[in-house]
């Protein structure tokens, strides 16, 4: 499993909004001032975000984007989820079902749905307040 740069940027986002909590919308131009990625690529990863029901957003000169909920509330794992789909570490473990025709004499199959509830274990324990330092 590879985090794409959309997963990574699209936590960077998550951080940038949680760190002004309470400022009100931040508009993409910000964020991408800060964050140095183009706005285009933001507004790919805003919609994603937002259809996960991650972000609220708001058009108009006050308009931006901000976090649905307290920075606690979100895990890493479901904001890359919401962007890179499952986070599986092999192919054959991407869709609901496992389809892999080797299934049944695939000896490392359990290695990898051990590692696969690993991965999303660890990354649904860990908050964005967790990566703020509990802000």
């Amino acid at each position: 499993m590879i985090v794409s740069t959309k997963g990574r940027y699209a936590l960077r986002i998550m951080l940038e909004l949680a760190m002004h909590e309470g400022e009100g919308y931040l508009s993409l131009k910000e964020i991408s001032t800060r964050q140095n990625v183009s706005m285009k690529y933001l507004e790919q990863i805003t919609t994603l975000l937002n259809k996960a029901d991650l972000l609220k957003s708001q058009r108009g000169p006050q308009g931006g984007y901000r976090l649905s909920k307290a920075p606690r509330d979100y895990t890493i794992g479901e904001i890359l989820r919401a962007v890179e789909g499952r986070l599986a570490p092999i192919s054959c473990l991407e869709s609901e079902h496992n389809l892999c025709p080797r299934q049944e004499d695939c000896l490392t199959i359990g290695f990898w749905e051990g590692l696969y509830r690993v991965i999303d274990e660890y990354t649904d324990s860990v908050t964005l307040a967790d990566l703020l330092g509990g802000r």
